[in-house]
C-alpha cells in the first residue's frame, strides 16, 4: 500500500534588499488638499524601507480616490507595471491594507494577481506572513476595513443629507450659471450655498432665449443650431471648451435653473435613481422663469421624433397634433365611419379610447369638419382682428417692460462693480508707487482677485449689451397685415399649408363635452407677427396657456 504524504507549502523569508513600489492614497479631495496624510504615509514608508535597506524604485500616489473599487488610475498603473516581464518590483508597500483596498474580495484578488508576478503586498503597520493563520488574519482585517468603509459612508451620507436639508451645498458639480459662496462658518467647517454667477447666468439665459425665440433674425433655433450659434460667437464652457449638443440639451432640461436643486437623486456607483423619499430638494436662486422653462420642455417633447411623428406636422389632417381630449389628455386622431347610404364620415376621436376602450377613457368624438370650422372661424373672428391682437399683446409688453427694468438694474449693478474694482486697483497702485506698501505676495494676490472681479463684471456687461432687445411694441400696420395674412391662410389653401400657419400660433385645442379651448402663447404670437414681414419660417410653439388671459372659453 502506497502512502502519499502531503507536503506543506514553504514560503521563504524575505532576505536581502527588496525593490519596493510604494502606494500612497487618501480617500477624499479635501484630504489631498490639506496635504497631511500623503506626506505622513510617505515619511513612514520611506523610514520602513531605510531601516530594512530596501530601495524604493517606484512611487504611486492616489489623491482623493476611494478604495472600494479598482477604478483608480495610479493603482492600475502600478499593478500593470508590477506585472511586467522585467519584474521591476519585489514588494508593493502600503501604510495599511485599507490604503490598498477596502473590499475584502478585491484585496484578495489583487494579492493573488501580484503573487503570480512574484510580488508581495506588505503593510508597514500590519506585517503578516503567508502561512494559513496569517492569511486568515489579513482576510479578517480586510473584512473589518470593508465594514468600516460602509459604516463611514452611511454616516457621511446622513450628515450630507442634513446639510442639504438646511439648504447648504454638498460638493456636487456646479451647474453653468452658478457659483459657490461661503455663507457661514461652524467651527472648522465652512457652509456654502449656490449663488448666481452674473456672467454665466447671461449665457444660460441666452441659451433659453435662442431655443425659445431665436436670435431676432430667425425663428426659434434647435438644440444643434443653438450649439453652433454659441461656438461661433465665442462662448465657451466653464472649462474653456466648446459647447456640445448634449451639454446644451442638459442645460435646457436642468430644473436647477428654476430653483429646484436635488441632492441624493442617484446612486453614485450605479447612477440608478433613488426613491423620491430619499431625495432632498434644495432651494437655489432661479435664473429662468418657470413658465419659460416649462414652455421649453413642451417644445423639446414636441420636437422629439419618438414622441411626435413627422406626419403630425405635415399630415393631411388640420388639427392632428393639436386636438386633445380633456378627459385623459390624450391626442385626438382621425376615425372614420360609413353611413347606410355609403357616405364616409370623418371624426376626431380620442386615441386612448380607441386603443384601450372605456377603461382608458370614456371617449370623446366630434366631426372633423365641425371642429376644423369652429377653430378657424373663432380664430378669425376673435383673435386675428387687429384690435384683439393688440389687446392680447398688451400684457406681454408690460411684462417685457418689467424685465427690461430688471436688466437695466443688473447693468447698473455691474457697472458699479466695475467702477468699484477699478477704484480699488487705482488706490493699491498709488500706495505701491508712493512707497506706502511693498508689492508682497499678499498684495499680489489681492490685485489678481480685484482684476478678476473687474473682468468678470465687464464680461457680463458686454454680453448684456450684445443681446438685442426686442421692440417695445409692434407697429399697428404690421399687426393689421399679420391679421389679414393669417385670416386668409388658416381658412383657404392646402391642408399642410394651413396647418403650418395654424401651428405657428396655436399650441393645443382642448376638446371637452361642452367646451372647446384654444391654447396659445403670447410670446410666440408676437414672434410670428414680428417675422411676418420677413422671410423667417414659422415654427411650432410649445404648450403654455398665455394668450387665453381670462381663462375663459374661446369657443
Amino acid at each position: 500500500m502506497t502512502h502519499h504524504t502531503r507536503k506543506a507549502r514553504f514560503v521563504p523569508a524575505i532576505e536581502g534588499p527588496q525593490r519596493v513600489g510604494c502606494y500612497l492614497r487618501v480617500s477624499t479631495g479635501r484630504q489631498a488638499e490639506s496635504d497631511l496624510s500623503i506626506p505622513d504615509q510617505r515619511m513612514q514608508v520611506h523610514a520602513f524601507c531605510a531601516a530594512k535597506g530596501w530601495p524604493v524604485v517606484g512611487e504611486y500616489v492616489e489623491p482623493g480616490a476611494s478604495a472600494t473599487d479598482d477604478n483608480r488610475p495610479a493603482f492600475q498603473k502600478m499593478i500593470e507595471r508590477a506585472s511586467d516581464d522585467d519584474h521591476p518590483f519585489d514588494v508593493i508597500l502600503v501604510h495599511s491594507y485599507s490604503r490598498f483596498f477596502r473590499d475584502s474580495f478585491g484585496l484578495e484578488m489583487y494579492v493573488r494577481r501580484l503573487a503570480k508576478a512574484g510580488v508581495r503586498l506588505i503593510s508597514i503597520t500590519q506585517e503578516l506572513g503567508d502561512d494559513p493563520a496569517q492569511v486568515m488574519m489579513r482576510q479578517v482585517i480586510a473584512l473589518f476595513d470593508e465594514y468600516q468603509s460602509k459604516e463611514n459612508a452611511k454616516h457621511v451620507l446622513r450628515a450630507m443629507k442634513e446639510n442639504a436639508r438646511q439648504g447648504f451645498y454638498n460638493g456636487a458639480p456646479v451647474p453653468l450659471g452658478y457659483t459657490v459662496v461661503e455663507v457661514e462658518k461652524r467651527g472648522a467647517r465652512i457652509k456654502k450655498r449656490l449663488a448666481v454667477d452674473a456672467v454665466e447666468a447671461e449665457t444660460v439665459g441666452l441659451i433659453f432665449r435662442l431655443y425659445r425665440h431665436g436670435d431676432g433674425s430667425s425663428g426659434p433655433l434647435g438644440v444643434k443650431a443653438v450649439t453652433c450659434y454659441l461656438n461661433e460667437g465665442g462662448y465657451r464652457t466653464r472649462a474653456g471648451a466648446r459647447f456640445g449638443i448634449a451639454t446644451i440639451h442638459g442645460i435646457l432640461t436642468n430644473r436647477v435653473y428654476i430653483g429646484e436643486w436635488v441632492f441624493n437623486r442617484r446612486c453614485s456607483k450605479t447612477l440608478a435613481e433613488k426613491p423620491k423619499a430619499e431625495q432632498i430638494p434644495i432651494t437655489v436662486p432661479a435664473i429662468i422663469a418657470v413658465a419659460e422653462f416649462e414652455a421649453v420642455q413642451a417644445t423639446l417633447k414636441a420636437h422629439n421624433p419618438r414622441t411626435t411623428p413627422a406626419r403630425v406636422v405635415t399630415g393631411p389632417i388640420l388639427l392632428t397634433g393639436l386636438a386633445t381630449c380633456t378627459t385623459c389628455n390624450g391626442p385626438m386622431t382621425l376615425r372614420t365611419g360609413t353611413s347606410k347610404s355609403g357616405h364616409v364620415h370623418k371624426y376626431y376621436s380620442c386615441s386612448t379610447h380607441g386603443r384601450q376602450g372605456k377603461t382608458g377613457c370614456t371617449g370623446r368624438s366630434i366631426r372633423m369638419d365641425t371642429l376644423d370650422t369652429l377653430v378657424t372661424d373663432h380664430l378669425v373672428t376673435e383673435l386675428l382682428q387687429p384690435d384683439r391682437l393688440r389687446e392680447t399683446l398688451a400684457s406681454l409688453w408690460v411684462l417685457r417692460a418689467e424685465k427690461a427694468g430688471q436688466v437695466d438694474g443688473r447693468v447698473a449693478a455691474l457697472r458699479s462693480e466695475v467702477t468699484g474694482a477699478e477704484e480699488k486697483l487705482t488706490r493699491l497702485y498709488r500706495m505701491v508707487e508712493e512707497g506706502v506698501t511693498d508689492l508682497d505676495e499678499i498684495l499680489k494676490g489681492r490685485l489678481v482677485a480685484l482684476k478678476q472681479e473687474r473682468d468678470r463684471a465687464k464680461a457680463a456687461l458686454d454680453r448684456i449689451h450684445i443681446a438685442e432687445r426686442p421692440p417695445v411694441e409692434i407697429a399697428p400696420e404690421l399687426i393689421e397685415q399679420f391679421g389679414r395674412l393669417m385670416r386668409e391662410n388658416v381658412t383657404t389653401g392646402e391642408i399642410p399649408f394651413r396647418k403650418a400657419w395654424l401651428q405657428a400660433i396655436v399650441d393645443r385645442v382642448e376638446v371637452s363635452a361642452d367646451v372647446i379651448r384654444i391654447i396659445g402663447d403670447k410670446a410666440s404670437l408676437e414672434t410670428v407677427i414680428a417675422g411676418a414681414g420677413s422671410s423667417a419660417e414659422l415654427g411650432v410653439r410649445s404648450s403654455v396657456r398665455k394668450w387665453r388671459t381670462r381663462h375663459d372659453s374661446n369657443v
